[in-house]
């Protein structure tokens, strides 16, 4: 595997290496790649970064669930030597990885949340002044299920597609009059003027995750390991640990409807953690919190982070099992069994 090393020499006979990125076509993909691209090349000039595309954006063609898709393609890229590094939405990455595989880096985060877009006819109302039977647009169960209990004149229906595609059905026809989308997801696109609204946790928690983005490399090299390490940001690092360990416990994915918040203060951190039936008629909501006052090279839930100290991300890891068992203990089990079967019924 020494070819990997791949080196190009520039015009003043200067060799450099290069480290290849691999991204999907979407232009939010691309945008995001790019953003880590763009930090790595501040830190090491030395560095020549290219960026692959790996495959087309197939989105609209799959069912919730298989957002894995791309995850698999870009890993056979790293599996295969074609490319170093890959770049995704850590809500989109599963709580194990597969053997080989890593997280080198979390960023840090953006805005979480989830928000409001409007179509333009509804300009200035918001999810409660919305008229009664108003159609909003997700493709979330996890936002459905809390929506429709907080706001239940409203009628919730399934949108597919990217976020331009998504934007495209809600302006250029009468089907939606708003739909809801990850508020980090519009920022990073440059679109913070469409946000009508943006959702807190007493409205709608947030995925696992989400407004993170995540550098996944292959285990083994240590060198793009501790080349990414730097990328780390310590708080969303732990927030995030406890987020993936609470719903790697819980056993929950993409299809059924786990939502968490978390936060960071006084070295402590708080982890609130929720499962909701499909039409959010039932759910489970507790708060734990946990000391990360405060290495060794150990992955916790995929996570590789040497730089931040070991028990801190123990601490955070325990804390998110920990809230999970607190939640299965009261039957959260049964809730996500029926959410799930309703929804593979679907």
């Amino acid at each position: 595997w020494i070819e990997f090393f791949g080196h190009f020499t520039d015009g003043n006979g200067k060799v450099s290496r290069v480290i290849r990125i691999g991204t999907r076509k979407s232009q939010l993909a691309r945008i995001q790649t790019d953003s880590v691209a763009d930090k790595l090349k501040e830190l090491y000039p030395d560095v020549h970064l290219e960026i692959g595309e790996s495959l087309p954006d197939l989105l609209p063609l799959l069912k919730i669930g298989e957002k894995s898709l791309f995850t698999k393609e870009l890993e056979n890229a790293l599996e295969k030597n074609e490319v170093d590094l890959v770049v995704h939405s850590l809500k989109d990455l599963p709580t194990t990885l597969p053997p080989g595989f890593t997280i080198g880096a979390v960023l840090k985060r953006e805005n979480p949340h989830d928000a409001v877009v409007l179509h333009p006819k509804h300009a200035g109302k918001t999810l409660d002044t919305l008229p009664e039977n108003s159609v909003i647009g997700t493709s979330s169960l996890r936002r459905a299920a809390q929506l429709k209990k907080r706001f239940p004149h409203l009628d919730f229906k399934d949108i597919r597609g990217n976020l331009n595609t998504r934007l495209k059905k809600l302006d250029d026809k009468d089907d939606f009059s708003a739909i809801i989308l990850a508020a980090a997801g519009l920022r990073r696109m440059g679109w913070d003027d469409r946000i009508s609204q943006i959702l807190g946790p007493e409205d709608c928690m947030y995925a696992v995750g989400q407004g993170a983005l995540a550098v996944e490399v292959r285990a083994r090299d240590a060198d793009i390991l501790e080349m990414v390490s730097v990328l780390h940001d310590p708080d969303t690092v732990l927030r995030c640990i406890a987020e993936r360990a609470f719903l790697k416990r819980l056993e929950g994915g993409c299809s059924v409807p786990v939502a968490v918040h978390t936060q960071v203060k006084d070295c402590q951190l708080y982890l609130t953690g929720a499962v909701y039936s499909l039409d959010g008629s039932e759910s489970l909501k507790e708060t734990m919190q946990t000391s990360i006052k405060v290495d060794e090279q150990v992955q916790r839930v995929g996570v590789t982070a040497a730089k931040i100290p070991g028990d801190a991300q123990d601490r955070a890891e325990k804390l998110g099992a920990d809230l999970a068992d607190l939640l299965l203990g009261k039957g959260a089990k049964e809730i996500l069994t029926v959410a799930r079967q309703l929804n593979d019924a679907r």
